[in-house]
């Protein structure tokens, strides 16, 4: 008979780097209660890993419905011969396809993209969700109906979650009125926290789900709304906010308030390591060392920065200064930590024109040093204990392939470096657990086709 709460992996990856032999047992409410390295002779029954065994990723930033955009906004949407296209071209687009998701559609979208998030080794997701509304911005019946939509989606597909409902309150800097097409969003800091309470009502806290807000933008908000909404909240629960995305953003900033972005939110608010300030790609050298200073969190969304021409985060000189960062799929163009880690890195190295950029004296791997960073930074971001394979944290872990190229025959040093840089053939990934639940078996989830054909039923009818 199987041992149903412990795993035998002949090689797991540590807080303290690769091990042989390591026994994982973990209770019933999917916590770690033993992590046992040289276990000669695991328990009789006990299951054994099919590969390495490694922790699962927390993804710190995700908006679930534009999954299903992914693809469609890549051509010219502006005209004439210097037309150019941005951050700001894109967010039209966007809007647009905002407003017509609908309730079932949302979590049709949502259970497929938490899907593909656990099959690439995400096992937690913070889900910076503004999509509030009806279409004309009228409350449903249920004011909490949208958010709770993705909140059991979340469960279904076995992925643990930060639900993280946004202050979207002003269309820029200054206070300036909403846009039609941002009806959907908009709520004052009452309205959103009482629909954090109907949906905590509803959906109660757990070991795979918290609760936090998000104050979408220093452009959506005022210093004295941001303040009622802190003010409401629990003194723990995280707080996310995107921020200095766009130099648009930062010009804006400084006309109207005086001071760049970051600056503006350290010197104002207790900025500490409840904050995850998502991109944060514009900063000074002043604004790196204080947002490093402050350990707050960066939150860096590479494959979507790139995607959208955002720009380069200055990673080198922010992770020399001790800043903590972890990474997300935002946009969802690419759903990969891996491919978070890689740009990351080469994002440097073009910039530098030099190799092993975020390499350090202490973490020659620059591999290894980036997944443990991504790793604790993102566990910080969410609230929730998923920091990796150690007692009292989340049974959250991946499993890899032996056999797959980007691993076979290396040596356990190399694995990360391989997991991370190489690309060829299938992912190396091949079981996920969350929770302690087996959701991923052989690269296949176990909702897998079911949930796929709902996302295409509701990805039609979206582009109706």
């Amino acid at each position: 008979m199987q041992t149903e709460l412990s795993l035998f992996a002949d090689h797991a990856y540590l807080p303290d780097g690769w091990h042989r032999n390591v026994l994982l047992q973990w209770d019933a409410a999917g916590t770690l209660t033993a992590v046992t390295p040289g276990t000669d002779a695991p328990p009789a029954g006990t299951r054994r890993a099919a590969g390495p065994v490694m922790p699962g990723m927390p993804n710190l930033h995700s908006h679930a419905f534009q999954r299903a955009m992914a693809g469609l906004t890549e051509y010219r949407a502006a005209s004439g011969a210097n037309a150019t296209d941005n951050f700001w071209s894109w967010r039209d687009l966007m809007y647009r396809f905002a407003a017509k998701i609908t309730p079932e559609g949302l979590a049709s979208v949502a259970q497929w993209l938490y899907i593909e998030m656990l099959k690439a080794g995400y096992t937690s997701v913070c889900e910076f969700h503004y999509v509030h509304h009806t279409p004309d911005g009228s409350r449903y019946t249920n004011q909490a109906e949208l958010a709770q939509r993705v909140v059991d989606a979340a469960s279904a597909s076995g992925i643990g979650m930060t639900m993280l409902p946004v202050l979207y309150q002003y269309s820029g800097f200054g206070s300036r009125a909403p846009r039609e097409d941002q009806q959907r969003f908009i709520n004052t800091p009452d309205s959103l926290l009482d629909l954090l309470g109907t949906l905590r009502a509803a959906r109660p806290e757990s070991a795979a789900l918290r609760y936090g807000v998000a104050p979408h933008s220093l452009r959506a908000v005022s210093a004295d709304s941001l303040r009622a909404l802190l003010g409401g909240l629990d003194a723990t629960a995280p707080v996310h906010i995107h921020i200095a995305e766009q130099t648009a953003e930062v010009d804006a900033c400084v006309e109207t308030e005086g001071a760049r972005p970051v600056q503006w939110l350290l010197d104002r608010f207790d900025v500490d390591s409840r904050w995850c300030l998502v991109h944060a790609t514009h900063v000074d050298a002043n604004e790196t060392q204080a947002l490093a200073k402050s350990r707050a969190v960066a939150g860096l969304c590479l494959t979507t920065e790139a995607n959208l021409g955002d720009g380069i985060f200055p990673a080198y000189d922010y992770l020399d200064a001790q800043g903590r960062f972890g990474v997300g799929s935002d946009s969802h163009i690419g759903v990969d930590w891996r491919a978070e880690l890689r740009l990351l890195e080469y994002g440097q190295r073009l910039t530098r024109r030099q190799r092993n950029v975020l390499a350090s004296t202490q973490a020659t791997h620059v591999a290894d040093r980036l997944f443990d960073a991504a790793l604790e930074g993102g566990a910080q971001a969410t609230g929730r204990a998923v920091s990796g394979l150690q007692v009292g944290q989340r049974a959250d872990w991946l499993v890899l392939d032996p056999d797959h190229s980007s691993i076979a025959e290396h040596a356990p040093h190399a694995w990360l470096s391989g997991v991370v840089f190489c690309e060829h053939g299938e992912t190396p990934i091949r079981d996920v657990y969350a929770g302690g639940q087996k959701v991923v078996d052989n690269r296949r989830h176990r909702d897998e086709e079911a949930a796929y054909a709902r996302y295409r039923v509701a990805l039609a009818d979206l582009l109706k």
